[in-house]
């Protein structure tokens, strides 16, 4: 199946550039291209694209704002791609508060080509994409600008003690694997206890989930 690409960057050559990229893959197909958010919102609206790569800055609407307007339509507009951020900084409130609306992850504009191919392929499958240490980043940032809280959630209830661990690991920045190394688990059951601890929370992806943990009383800041 091919996976349906916009680019919104309102820098022309960084579009040339990732559509000549992406197009040379054969299971992506670019379908569109904008140089501002407003414009990036219609072309999706239009073309109905899997995945979003959407710039953090940019002229007439921002990319936080486009995303937010992707990501939670008016009524009578269903389609909904993933969104990737692109961005020249590491983590910045920006990128925080995007994640937090919803987006699948980011990725910095001069990462390796072969990072926004994967990129691309790890989000259109429905996964977050936020490494382990890009994690890692999100909850020092996390730590720095926002005030612990103590109190724990009645949201993380539902969950069971086994999932209560899993989220507990995950907003510690560990990976899958790890996960498994850590609970005696094999992977597969770590993805499987990931997929109902979602399903239980509302959560769209893992990023969604690091910061639930955090904002719900779960993970505090600081915490070993």
């Amino acid at each position: 199946m091919t996976i349906r690409v916009i680019i919104v960057d309102d820098q022309s050559m960084v579009r040339a550039g990732f559509a000549a990229l992406l197009s040379a893959q054969s299971d992506i197909d670019v379908v569109g291209e904008a140089p501002d958010g407003r414009q990036g919102v219609a072309t999706s609206r239009s073309t109905h694209p899997d995945v979003v790569l959407m710039d953090v800055r940019m002229p007439e609407m921002d990319g936080l704002e486009a995303a937010r307007e992707l990501l939670d339509p008016p009524p009578g507009v269903v389609h909904r791609p993933k969104v990737i951020m692109l961005t020249t900084f590491d983590v910045d409130d920006y990128v925080y508060t995007a994640l937090r609306a919803g987006a699948s992850g980011f990725l910095l504009k001069d990462a390796p080509p072969a990072d926004l191919i994967a990129a691309v392929r790890i989000v259109a499958a429905g996964e977050a994409l936020l490494a382990p240490t890009v994690t890692r980043r999100l909850i020092e940032d996390f730590a720095r600008t926002r005030p612990a809280r103590r109190d724990r959630s009645p949201r993380l209830n539902s969950l069971t003690p086994r999932e209560l661990e899993v989220l507990e690991l995950i907003a510690r920045g560990l990976s899958n694997q790890e996960i498994a190394q850590k609970l005696v688990l094999a992977e597969q059951t770590v993805k499987t206890h990931i997929g109902r601890v979602l399903a239980k929370l509302g959560l769209r992806d893992r990023a969604q989930a690091v910061i639930f943990a955090y904002e719900t009383g779960l993970v505090t800041p600081g915490d070993q």
